[in-house]
């Protein structure tokens, strides 16, 4: 939920902003220093076999099998973009204008969430053309969640952040709060099925500064991508602490049912006068023992050319 920072253009984001995006921006289809290690729980896939079909997929992709490629995602799978949210015709449309010459990985994160879902994060760098043209030399970080359906391992979100480089410019200080406003306001940490709702419960806390109402949100393995990389629980509300969400404005959710442990939500964040102005966050929220919790959360940039081609 932290505010990343610019950096160069992505790679598969800027191929896929051709890709269609949908209308109805309501619609449901059913930075810190600690960084994140590997979680040991046996899940129904493992992460030697995510990797494995995370590579297959791009394999496909650059041997431009697309056929195999389809196969390996979910009828409602989606893609966050740096225009919006494609659906999976969207994402089939998008790949056939790639031509990669090579494909390079590093850097891989697993989380299983549970016996039929698990996310995988990684570094990727390629070389080819988009419709002729070269492709940007960006290493970008990928996200993709594999869900069991009907006994098949298929890919049902996919997103990508720019792996930024150099130092990092300074912490933006959270505002003061407002005159006879607690730092640790009274709101609510109710949680449930509908992860909208429960977005915008995480970002009321973090309005209210109520950093422990915020940790009490998410799942002890929780995974946060953003430009600076891969976070765990630790550096998840550390790294919240640095920007000032007060003038955050939410909009453009869509959501997704997993299964009915499981729901994403993915919506763009709008904070005037702070570069990045705008990013497109997603969520994964998971029912664990009755409380649904965040379990997964990505941010990207996104670009100014690409939000004009909305309007």
């Amino acid at each position: 939920m932290r505010k990343a920072f610019p950096v160069m253009f992505s790679i598969l984001l800027l191929t896929l902003a051709c890709a269609p995006a949908p209308t109805n921006r309501e619609e449901s289809v059913t930075g810190s220093t600690n960084r994140a290690t590997n979680s040991a729980t046996t899940a129904a896939l493992s992460e030697a076999d995510a990797i494995a079909n995370e590579k297959k997929a791009w394999q496909a992709i650059q041997d431009r099998d697309f056929d195999t490629f389809a196969s390996m995602l979910a009828n409602d799978q989606i893609e966050v973009t740096q225009t919006g949210v494609s659906d999976k015709a969207g994402t089939l449309a998008s790949v056939r204008k790639l031509e990669f010459t090579e494909v390079n990985f590093s850097d891989w994160s697993f989380l299983p969430v549970d016996n039929n879902l698990v996310v995988t994060t990684y570094n990727v760098a390629v070389k080819g053309k988009m419709d002729g043209k070269d492709i940007p030399t960006d290493t970008m970080r990928g996200s993709t969640a594999w869900v069991n359906r009907d006994g098949k391992w298929q890919a049902i979100f996919h997103q990508e952040s720019p792996v930024r480089t150099g130092a990092p410019p300074p912490a933006t200080p959270a505002a003061s709060p407002k005159a006879g406003a607690s730092p640790t306001a009274q709101a609510s940490t109710t949680t449930g099925s509908d992860p909208i709702a429960n977005e915008k419960v995480i970002w009321t806390l973090l309005q209210n500064k109520n950093y422990d109402g915020f940790a009490a949100l998410l799942d002890e393995r929780a995974l946060e991508v953003n430009t600076e990389g891969v976070f765990d629980k630790a550096g998840i509300v550390k790294g919240v602490q640095t920007f000032d969400a007060s003038k955050a404005e939410l909009s453009d959710f869509r959501t997704l049912n997993i299964d009915q442990d499981s729901a994403l939500v993915t919506y763009l964040v709008t904070v005037a006068g702070q570069p990045p102005e705008k990013e497109r966050h997603t969520t994964i929220w998971h029912n664990r023992a009755g409380k649904w919790l965040a379990v997964f959360h990505q941010g990207s940039p996104v670009e100014a050319t690409a939000m004009s081609t909305q309007k």
